[in-house]
């Protein structure tokens, strides 16, 4: 079934940077005591002149779904290794690597999807152009995938609820 959904606003994910930032920010430093272990660097990196180049070629390469360019315009990759198991939005230019590489995603019946993200324990996440995210079912590029959320502002969300159930 196909659904409607608000396509993803630039305004918005420059917010949603913001207050994941400010949530990493004070469990970074008690991270050591409650894990035992370092944490590993958790940054959004933000959008720059050569990850927007990257971008533009990774638009030319593949049938980029436009909420995963809006979100390009924003930032430029994300590592949270120590949010649950891990969450890794890819660098556009890392996913035109990986495009060329393995190419498209097949996500049950809908447009093949572009993977722009794994987390901790190798599962893929691929957007298709309807806007959904799906989740690989195994750690491998070519076996099924399933559905992670409606939308990419949802999928982003979940990730924020993940930081914040951590404090």
């Amino acid at each position: 079934m196909n659904v409607a959904v608000e396509r993803l606003d630039s305004e918005w994910v420059d917010s949603w940077c913001k207050r994941v930032s400010a949530a990493l920010e004070p469990l970074m430093p008690s991270f050591l005591e409650t894990h035992v272990f370092p944490p590993g660097e958790n940054a959004v990196a933000l959008a720059t002149d050569e990850s927007h180049g990257a971008t533009g070629a990774l638009v030319d390469l593949t049938p980029i779904p436009s909420d995963l360019t809006t979100l390009y315009w924003v930032i430029s990759e994300i590592s949270l290794p120590d949010i649950e198991n891990g969450y890794f939005i890819h660098s556009p230019a890392t996913v035109a690597e990986h495009f060329r590489e393995y190419g498209a995603a097949e996500v049950d019946d809908e447009s093949p999807g572009v993977v722009f993200a794994s987390d901790g324990g190798g599962h893929l996440f691929a957007v298709a152009t309807s806007g959904r995210v799906w989740r690989s079912t195994t750690a491998a590029w070519f076996d099924d995938f399933e559905g992670a959320a409606v939308s990419m502002q949802e999928f982003l969300e979940q990730i924020s609820q993940r930081i914040a159930d951590q404090s």
